[in-house]
């Protein structure tokens, strides 16, 4: 089960599965555009969050494109505790 953290709103696990589901390194546009109900401005302003804690993490050469990290993997699978997150 995937922990529950205060930080955390309901389009972050949204955001994460797409990026898992991809595995691909893919800008905020493309993954709102692939998010039912998840706005441009949501994924823009969650994805440095996620990537503040090590979630998802911005592609070295590629600007504004992200993708998940194994942070991001193992929390999708439910193997981090939610001190390991907040």
């Amino acid at each position: 089960m995937r922990p529950l953290v205060s930080w955390m709103t309901k389009s972050d696990p949204a955001i994460l599965e797409l990026l898992e589901e991809s595995d691909l390194e893919i800008p905020p546009a493309v993954i709102s555009h692939n998010i039912d109900g998840v706005s441009h401005p949501t994924v823009k302003r969650r994805l440095p969050v996620l990537d503040d804690h090590g979630l998802v993490a911005k592609a070295p050469e590629k600007r504004g494109y992200y993708h998940i990290t194994d942070r991001g993997r193992a929390y999708l699978a439910g193997d981090l505790n939610a001190d390991d997150l907040e």
